[in-house]
């Protein structure tokens, strides 16, 4: 299973573990890379001592390589940068583009760039920041999410970037690994599939929702930050789509002074964070300022264990999963499917040449 992202990575398998605010800790992306894999953690919502003690543990539990994911545009991301390299992580992940600086500040540590994105254009951008690689992420994916499917999306980003592709959205098995390296990727990213595994720390209860629900009450809503996002269907939400602008707004004010204490930010910096996002990006200023609102309204679910009070984000693909296995079993069993898949389809073609 070498691919040119298993090269780039260090991994045995291509199969990502994506960085799941609240989901993506230490015990699960150890876990991970001792199955093969390479795991992400969710540093996005952990202060950078947090972070720090998070590398330790990985590094006490696995000798595997790993990833750090975390946003650029906190006020404490270039104490982030140095704690990666000075740990000496394999790889960073993030959804909003850095300065061309900070990429080849890690870039000279020989730390792997790997943002997520979801539409062709932000992919051809950020290979021409320096990304090394890409994961691509169709509508079916869970949280942040765009409008394109994968089995679209995978093709258009591939004939316009030559960097490794790991394609994420409605992956769980090794049939649909064998589908994305047919169509051009160079591996997989799955994060549903991750949570719903022993090693995930989401509280049982939570995990039993989601082994609960259909494809079609898994939805896309703009109602946290402005921007879609794909969750289960639940009362929470029921409750948010019914509240007016200028609630959610006061929502998000409140949420957003709540993270910035918990990630050890202030409200200044809160501000500045988004109105560099802003000017960045392709949101509204409320839309930053409303960004907030998700970490807080996930942690109520996936840490607390209240999942009717909050956010479940989901990919679609949890429609198809029953079962938590280990993360070992998870691995392996993709990867067995996966050789078996590919011998099945291997088809020889032949006919007569025409005179």
């Amino acid at each position: 299973m070498d691919t040119r992202l298993t090269a780039l990575l260090g991994c045995r398998y291509p199969i990502i573990q994506t960085a799941m605010g609240w989901v993506a800790d230490a015990r699960l992306v150890a876990a991970t890379g001792n199955a093969g894999g390479f795991g992400f953690l969710a540093g996005a919502v952990m202060t950078p001592d947090e972070i720090e003690r998070g590398i330790a543990d990985i590094k006490s539990m696995s000798d595997a390589p790993f990833g750090v994911n975390f946003h650029m545009y906190v006020p404490h991301a270039d104490e982030i940068v140095d704690i990666c390299i000075r740990h000496k992580v394999k790889a960073v992940s993030y959804s909003r583009s850095p300065s061309a600086t900070t990429i080849e500040k890690l870039k000279a540590a020989a730390i792997v760039c790997i943002p997520t994105v979801g539409a062709k254009r932000h992919a051809v951008k950020a290979v021409e920041l320096g990304a090394d690689a890409i994961v691509i992420q169709g509508g079916e994916g869970g949280g942040h999410t765009g409008s394109v499917a994968t089995s679209i999306l995978l093709p258009q980003v591939r004939e316009a970037i030559d960097v490794p592709i790991a394609a994420a959205g409605g992956f769980r098995d090794g049939s649909g690994l064998v589908a994305a390296l047919a169509m051009g990727a160079d591996g997989i990213a799955m994060g549903t599939r991750f949570l719903l595994s022993q090693e995930s720390p989401v509280p049982e209860s939570t995990k039993a929702i989601y082994l609960g629900t259909p494809p079609e009450k898994i939805v896309v809503s703009t109602k946290l930050d402005g921007l879609p996002q794909r969750m289960i269907a639940n009362a929470y939400l029921d409750r948010l789509i019914q509240s007016s602008h200028v609630g959610l707004l006061a929502r998000a004010v409140l949420n957003g002074l709540a993270f910035s204490r918990m990630t050890g930010g202030s409200l200044i910096a809160t501000l500045t964070g988004a109105w560099k996002m802003y000017r960045a990006g392709d949101e509204s200023f409320g839309q930053t300022l409303m960004a907030a609102n998700s970490p807080m309204m996930i942690q109520e679910a996936m840490v607390k264990g209240n999942p009717e009070n909050g956010i479940l984000p989901s990919g679609q693909v949890a429609g198809l999963i029953q079962d938590l296995p280990a993360v070992e079993d998870l691995i392996a069993g993709i990867v067995g499917e996966a050789k078996a898949r590919a011998a099945s389809v291997n088809l020889t073609v032949s006919g007569k040449q025409s005179h």
